[in-house]
């Protein structure tokens, strides 16, 4: 829209206003002694006027919709009327028969509203008061006075002009800001000073092509400055400031103050309510075929203003309805058929229909494949010696003797007096290199055994469960491993030994929800135990139970594999037994001592990979 159609649309304003002034003149004329009660109250005005001033009460600023700054000014009298305009960038008010107090008079800066208003200075001017908004950048402005109130609004220009035209991208982004805060009425512009609010009705009749009846209690004048609003703003900013509200019944609304409309509206609610308490019951039968017709019942009996709650559900001493059912309405469901009984109103028994039409539908699946990976990798190395020294000299009728070549010593060989060979976690021989060296008194016996092992090894799980949409699935494979304990004591003489249970299980549990981009979000509980060895006690074995565990949540596509954990464990383990002294003797003590080396990998992992199976074809 560019600024001379701006100007030609204020123009088309002036012939409506005249019309009402003449329709105004001649309904004075018309009706005696109305025409001399203008002039008298004119007179009576201007005599209060010079005798008596009102005053501004208060000024306050607030930041409105769309960064829009917004003046209010209270005054603690009637009669004011204000008038504004625009000068050299600013927004000036001049109320001119108002005083300013003293206290009132001093400049406010408003800059961190973050609107086009920057600054107002409030002063005395004239025998009245004046206020200057000093402004940034492009603004619209309109303003709007109910009774003893006067707020001004300056709003950011939505659009901006160049060379006296807005461009198109411009003027689509007003209409859009408009759009977006329901308004989409032409444009209109009006300037009142205390005008009949019946009066700015007309117009905006007029201006929307729209059928306007105003109740008799819409009363009283307003005063106004909008420039280029919609109209339906307009008739909005009116009705507000006036404490009216509006009903539309197809090109026709209706106008009245606030309470006789919602006073209209409760009445004809009790009318309806009160003639359907008149109405005669009916009974229906639901058949209810993928859900549980005692849980569809819960959720109906107990959600938040039901009419009838717990047991079969009934009536009470409020005559409005709650929630699904009238207050008269009764539901039973029958479990052994699957059955909803319902006897209300034929309307709510035909909604309650389609509420458990909608209820009541095949819910899709999920299969949830799940694979439990626990790969070991294990290395040892032994190194180990036996060495033995024997002898014996003839020294008279004695005979010394080093070492011992019998059968049953401590070394548990003849020949050996340092036992260390290299062994296997099993107990089993390994290979071994010997050398005996014989004299004529003495004999010397070596023998070096070594072993190196290397294991590898990997468990394979691969539960595997189907379960409703957001309905929670548990799969156990294991056992039950005994062990004694005892219990009593205290008074007794002997405590009492009992045989307990503990469970080695692999266990999957998982709550699945399908989304509506065909994704599943999937709530993981997983549990893989292992008995690792038995520990011997005074009273019997003890199981030791290695657990894994993994309890997360997920988000995959569907068909897709996700990790969902991973354990790595790794031990590396040194050690050496060796003779005291000996075994520390450079190139001879490695036949004092034995050394080992182990290293063990462990590592798990679990993969899950959901599936929907659809059971329903989608619209």
């Amino acid at each position: 829209m560019t600024f001379t159609n701006a100007q030609s649309l204020r123009t088309h304003r002036r012939p409506p206003i005249i019309r009402a002034c003449g329709l105004g003149l001649a309904l004075a004329l018309t009706v005696p002694g109305l025409a001399a009660a203008p002039a008298a109250q004119s007179t009576v005005a201007s005599q209060a006027t010079t005798t008596a001033k009102s005053k501004v009460s208060a000024i306050d600023f607030k930041r409105g919709d769309g960064g829009a700054g917004r003046l209010i000014l209270r005054f603690d009298g009637d009669g004011v009327a204000p008038d504004l305009r625009n000068q050299d960038g600013s927004v000036v008010v001049d109320v001119a028969n108002a005083t300013l107090p003293a206290e009132l008079q001093r400049p406010l800066n408003v800059t961190d509203f973050a609107t086009p208003v920057q600054r107002i200075d409030a002063k005395p001017y004239g025998g009245g008061t004046q206020l200057v908004l000093s402004t940034r950048g492009d603004y619209e402005s309109l303003a709007y006075q109910t009774g003893n109130e006067y707020v001004v609004e300056i709003a950011p220009r939505a659009s901006a002009t160049a060379v006296g035209a807005v461009s198109g991208a411009a003027v689509a982004s007003a209409q859009a800001k408009l759009a977006k805060q329901g308004y989409s009425g032409r444009p209109v512009t009006f300037n009142f000073q205390d005008v009949p609010v019946r009066t700015v009705l007309q117009l905006i009749a007029e201006e929307s092509n729209l059928n306007i009846v105003a109740s008799d209690t819409v009363t009283g004048n307003v005063t106004l400055r909008l420039v280029n609003v919609p109209w339906d703003q307009a008739m909005d900013i009116v009705l507000r400031a006036k404490g009216l509200d509006k009903r539309r019944d197809g090109s026709v609304v209706w106008v009245a103050p606030q309470p006789e409309l919602a006073a209209f509206e409760k009445a004809k609610e009790d009318a309806r309510i009160d003639l359907e308490n008149r109405v005669d019951l009916v009974t229906d039968y639901i058949q209810i075929n993928y859900h549980n017709a005692a849980a569809i019942f819960k959720a109906l009996t107990e959600a938040k203003g039901i009419g009838n709650q717990g047991g079969g559900g009934g009536g009470g001493g409020n005559d409005q309805e709650n929630g699904f059912l009238s207050q008269r309405g009764r539901i039973v469901a029958d479990e052994r058929t699957n059955t909803l009984m319902i006897s209300d109103i034929p309307k709510k028994v035909a909604q309650m229909r389609e509420l458990i039409n909608v209820i009541d539908r095949p819910v899709d699946q999920v299969l949830i494949e799940s694979r439990i990976v626990i790969a070991t990798d294990s290395f040892a190395r032994d190194l180990g010696a036996r060495f033995g020294v024997s002898g014996s000299r003839q020294y008279g009728d004695n005979t010394a003797i080093i070492g011992s070549s019998v059968a049953g010593n401590n070394t548990g060989t003849p020949g050996l007096n340092f036992n260390l060979p290299a062994t296997t976690a099993s107990g089993t021989n390994v290979s071994s290199l010997a050398y005996t060296l014989l004299g004529t008194n003495f004999s010397i016996d070596l023998e070096l055994s070594a072993l190196q092992q290397e294991g590898r090894g990997e468990v394979l799980s691969n539960p595997r469960v189907v379960t409703s949409n957001q309905r929670e699935a548990i799969i156990r494979q294991g056992r039950e491993v005994g062990y004694v304990t005892l219990t009593g004591g205290g008074n007794q003489a002997f405590p009492t030994p009992t045989v307990e249970f503990k469970d080695v299980v692999l266990e999957l549990k998982v709550t699945p929800t399908i989304t509506s981009d065909d994704r599943v979000f999937m709530a993981v509980h997983v549990t893989k135990d292992e008995v690792l060895r038995y520990i011997d006690t005074s009273i019997g074995q003890v199981p030791e139970i290695a657990t894994r565990e993994i309890n997360t949540a997920v988000l995959v596509d569907d068909g897709q594999t996700v990790v969902i954990g991973g354990v790595y464990e790794f031990t590396d383990a040194n050690s050496v037994a060796k003779v005291p002294f000996l075994g520390n003797v450079p190139f001879v003590g490695a036949f004092f001592k034995k050394t080992s080396r182990t290293k063990e990998k462990a590592e798990l992992l679990i993969f899950l990979t959901p599936k929907v199976m659809r059971v329903e074809k989608r619209a």
